[in-house]
Formats: C-alpha cells, structure tokens, sequence
C-alpha cells in the first residue's frame, strides 16, 4: 500500500479547500477569548462564547449533515461556509457589541459551516480509488494535525502582536477562500445511494441512529484530547513545570497525530475494526494516565505525542467502520453526526474535568476522564458486537441497514456494509 493513488491535483485542490474550511474551526474558541478578555469578565465571556460556538457545531453538524445530497452539495456546503464567513466577520467588526450579539455570531459560526467535515470527507473518498480509502482517510488526518498544531500560536501572535480582532478576521478570510475552492472541485459527487423507494421503507435517520456505537467509539476517542489540552496548564502547575510549556506540549500531541495518520495508511492492519478502536483507545487511556500520574516533564511530553499517535489512528478506524455501518449515500450525514458525537464527548470530559478541579487535584480529574473515557469505549465496543450478532447469516437484519438499499448487505461480523468482503478487507 502507498500514497500514490491520492497523489493528484484534485485531492491536492481538497486539501487547501480543506485548510480553509478547518483552521478558522481551530482557531475559534482561543480567538473569541481573546477577543474580550480585556472586557471587564473578560475571560468568564470568552469562555461563554467559546460554549456558543461548540453548540453551534454540535446541533448544526448533524442537521445539515442530513441534508446534504451527492448532487447538490457543494451549493448547500458553499452557503454554511459563506455564513460561517459572515459570522466571523460580524465578530471581528463588532468586538464591543452586547453578549448576547456576540453569542449569536458565535453559535451561527460554529453551526453554519458544520456540516463542511462531513462533506469534505465524503468528497475526498470520491476523488480516489476505492482501493485508497484508507490512505484518502490518513491524508485528511495529517494536514488536520498540522492546523492544530499551528492554530493556537497564530491566534496569540496575532491577537498579542496585532489587535484582538485579527484572528477572527484571517479566520473569515480562510473560510471565503474554501468557498472559491469548492467551485475548482466536482460539482456532483454521485448518486445517491440511500434515495428512491428506498426511503419509504428506513428513513435516513433511522440508518444513522443504527450506527450509535460508531459514534459513541468517536466521541471517546475524541474525549482524551479533550481533557488533556483542558487540564494541562493546571497538571503543570501541580507538577511545578512553568504553563508556558502547555504550547509546546500540545503542539507535540499534534504533531504525533499527524505521524499517526501517516503511518496508518502505509500499509494493512490485521484485526477487525472494532477490535482495533479497543486496543488504540486502550493505549491512548494509558497514554494520558501516564501524562497525569508522572513528576517528570519529559515523561508526560513523551505520553503526549505517542497519545497523540494513538488518538489519531483510532479516529481512522472509526472513520472506516462508519463506511461499514453506512450505504454510501448516507456516509456525508454520517461524518457529520460523527462530528458533533466527537464535539460531544470533547465537552463532556472537558466539564466533568472542571468540575472535578474544584475539589480534587487535575491529576486525579485527569484520571476520572479517563475513567469516563473506557466507560464510552466499553459501550461502544458492546454496541458493535451486539450489531454484528444480529447481522450474522440467519439472524434478523441490523437495524442500521435493514432494507435501506438492495444492493447493499448489512455488515456481518467480518462481512462489510459495501461492495463485499474483498472491498473491507482492502480497507482494513
């Protein structure tokens, strides 16, 4: 296996359409921080507006990622993004209007481009082989890593070094230029596959909720690098190490996602998906354990970036076994559920964390996320056994499929949802 079949101008065209719907995304939450922390509350207001704009993706992902059809859906991606664009310009344009305005502009920011991951990925899986899949997925994950990894030193640099509302402003910019790069892209992305007389029978969905473990696995896998960008700067403290390092730190967690994503698409991986998530998300539980439970500064550096290489791959694998539980026509809405499931569980660890610092040490907080974490990872594993099971020859027909399409079989314990055992075996 190799990256030579996604090596083309269309998918190097995606990615910096890419770049530009996603950094903005990134940058976002720091930014609106910045934006009012001189405010008199300053700091309890960004905080605020950050949680407006993590609800605003949350809802809007899954909402107009139902809505998105292979045929139109570059004209319904291109208007969220153009939206998006607005919002964050009314954000940079008016940085002393009332909270509540700013709220508004910051949820509408967070909801109108949501549904652009989900799109952009589906687009990205159209532009290569079926074969490169896997690879398609991983070269999503590398630039994905970088944008993390740069996006909180651009916003302070800018807004430091500048003027507050700078970030949110180069962030409108970006996202103007994913609207222009959607139209050097295919316009009709295929048929499809969920449609017809098909619909009557299972409603999209249905065959989206039929994948909750799915889901459920992504928002765990996500939940980690959650609590450990939320709690870090207070572990140091704990530790002694100066809050200054928290950058550095995080910008190797992400930099090991990117190296994750690379070596993940270099070759086969035996194991079912299922059984894979389970082993990565153990070891990346072990990972950040180890990153609360060490004095040392180089133990809990070193934690995070093979954390990070963990993290990243198990997002892969749930990406994958999306495509299993999924016909394809359904997949778009799917990543997108799969988003504000993974915002979800980035929020619920980030929340009981801080809860928990008000009564106990970030290290033993650090640890009952982690705790929450494997609960999730356990409910999901169970989940997806128990879909299997029904899926099996002779059993009744999972739910997830059921009849949603003739020409394509529900995913047996080792079988795949598309194109037959030959197809899911390439992917894994």
């Amino acid at each position: 296996m190799s990256y030579r079949d996604v090596a083309s101008k269309q998918v190097l065209i995606w990615s910096c359409t890419t770049v530009g719907a996603r950094m903005p995304v990134a940058m976002a939450p720091l930014a609106l921080v910045f934006l009012v922390r001189e405010r008199p509350g300053g700091y309890s207001l960004g905080a605020i507006l950050a949680t407006a704009y993590a609800i605003g993706e949350i809802v809007g992902a899954p909402v107009l990622g139902m809505r998105l059809r292979p045929d139109r859906a570059r004209a319904h991606l291109a208007v969220g993004l153009a939206v998006g664009d607005a919002a964050f310009t009314g954000l940079g344009v008016f940085p002393d209007a009332h909270p509540a305005v700013l709220a508004g502009f910051a949820c509408l920011a967070g909801a109108a481009p949501a549904a652009a991951t989900g799109g952009l990925r589906t687009l990205l899986t159209v532009l290569v082989p079926e074969r490169a899949t896997a690879q398609a997925l991983s070269v999503e994950s590398i630039p994905t890593a970088g944008i993390w990894a740069v996006s909180p030193a651009a916003v302070a640099g800018l807004a430091l070094g500048v003027a507050s509302p700078v970030p949110l402003f180069l962030g409108a910019a970006l996202m103007a230029s994913s609207v222009a790069g959607l139209w050097l892209l295919p316009a009709d992305w295929g048929t499809d596959d969920t449609g017809g007389e098909d619909r009557t029978s299972v409603s999209l969905l249905r065959l989206l909720t039929g994948a909750w473990p799915v889901y459920v696995m992504g928002a765990a896998s996500l939940a980690l690098l959650g609590l450990a960008e939320l709690v870090l700067t207070a572990l140091l403290e704990q530790r002694g190490v100066g809050v200054g390092w928290s950058g550095p730190l995080l910008t190797g967690m992400a930099v090991g996602g990117g190296l994750g994503a690379f070596v993940h698409g270099l070759r086969s991986w035996p194991g079912r998906l299922r059984t894979r998530s389970v082993v990565l998300m153990a070891g990346t539980s072990a990972c950040v354990a180890l990153a609360a439970l060490t004095p040392h500064p180089a133990g809990i550096a070193a934690a995070l970036v093979v954390g990070g290489t963990l993290q990243s791959c198990a997002m892969l694998t749930r990406n994958l076994s999306l495509r299993e539980a999924l016909p394809p026509g359904a997949l778009a809405a799917g990543y997108s559920v799969m988003y504000a499931a993974a915002g979800a569980g980035y929020a619920a660890t980030g929340s009981l964390a801080g809860a928990l610092l008000k009564v106990v040490a970030p290290s033993t907080a650090i640890l009952a996320g982690v705790g929450l974490t494997l609960v999730l990872t356990g409910v999901g594993w169970w989940g997806e056994v128990r879909r299997a099971g029904r899926s099996a020859p002779g059993a009744e027909p999972a739910v997830a499929l059921g009849s949603a399409a003739s020409n394509y079989v529900a995913p047996g314990p080792e079988g795949p949802a598309i194109g037959g055992r030959g197809d899911a075996e390439r992917l894994l």
